[in-house]
């Protein structure tokens, strides 16, 4: 009979460890903590310090329990609890940061199987965790502490105004440097930008998948627009929430050996965080938009499958081959 080598190649290798790569993304989302800290004061430091404590410590007790191989000191429990207190208000409890932190780790990542198995972000659905169980301490921004008059909090980010029609108190510049109310580490589009080169400068990020997803979204944005078509805010949709830190940082880069299974999935996602974003009561759509991309992802890499060489595209031959 004749029998294929399952392990024939080609096969895909690249020189990064996960260790490597995590690291990289941790140091590019230092910027941004930095700038969180200087908006909206020390605590932004306390929420993602505490929340990386409890996702590394999930992980290694998890993974002690059950006598697998202990990965926590791979960054990648690191940057999920990074990106999970970016994504929350500087106000939000410490026990629901404890709580999302442990189910993103535990349910999302580690019950699937760990790093590279989980199918979904674990920092947006532990972000999603929080919304439908204590939506409340999502629902109030805190404005910079660089803006506050007294110890007011914003009951709306920018986009959140926006869609309510009226008119932002914070220019397109607050906006940009990260002046204005939201969650502590999306707000400074500066800073992320000025990680996201580092990321770009170590090849660790899909930048055209990033770009098509942002760019996606601001065009739908544009065209689908509160007072007809091509009436939207440009630099409104793109500055006023937190669609620079999905597409460089959260827009979860799948194994996809196509190209156009890449870009597929960015305008995917883009898509749905439009939609939601013009059509919904949410001011916002990137928690919704990445993570439906995300299970559909698997689909998207089937239907752009890159072709073997070594492999015809003709009839496969009958199960088994044939005898010599």
């Amino acid at each position: 009979m004749r029998e294929i080598q399952k392990n024939a190649g080609p096969h895909l290798r690249a020189p990064r460890t996960t260790r490597g790569l995590m690291l990289d993304v941790a140091i590019a989302l230092v910027p941004a903590l930095l700038g969180a800290i200087y908006f909206f004061g020390i605590r932004s430091l306390y929420m993602t310090a505490f929340s990386v404590a409890v996702c590394v410590l999930t992980e290694f007790l998890w993974q002690k329990l059950t006598k697998k191989p202990v990965t926590a000191g791979d960054f990648s429990a690191v940057v999920t609890g990074m990106l999970l207190a970016f994504n929350l208000p500087v106000t939000t409890p410490l026990w629901v940061i404890g709580a999302s932190a442990v189910f993103a780790i535990l349910v999302v990542k580690q019950m699937f199987g760990g790093i590279g198995n989980n199918f979904v972000n674990p920092a947006l659905m532990g972000r999603l965790l929080i919304m439908v169980a204590w939506p409340q301490t999502v629902m109030q921004y805190a404005a910079p502490v660089t803006v506050q008059q007294t110890d007011a909090v914003a009951s709306a980010t920018v986009l959140g105004t926006m869609k309510n029609g009226a008119e932002s108190a914070y220019s397109y510049w607050q906006m940009f440097i990260g002046e204005m109310p939201g969650a502590i580490g999306e707000t400074s589009k500066l800073l992320l930008l000025v990680g996201f080169v580092y990321l770009c400068y170590k090849g660790a990020v899909n930048i055209e998948a990033a770009l098509t997803y942002i760019a996606t979204v601001t065009v739908l944005t544009f065209v689908f627009g509160p007072s007809g078509l091509f009436t939207g805010d440009i630099l409104g949709n793109l500055l006023g929430g937190g669609l620079i830190l999905g597409g460089c940082y959260m827009l979860t880069d799948y194994v996809f050996v196509s190209r156009k299974g890449k870009i597929l999935y960015a305008i995917v996602a883009g898509a749905i965080t439009a939609a939601i974003r013009i059509f919904s009561l949410y001011p916002e759509g990137i928690c919704f938009g990445i993570l439906t991309a995300n299970c559909l992802a698997g689909l998207m890499a089937f239907l752009y499958k890159k072709h073997v060489y070594g492999v015809s595209s003709e009839k496969k031959q009958e199960e088994g081959g044939k005898t010599e």
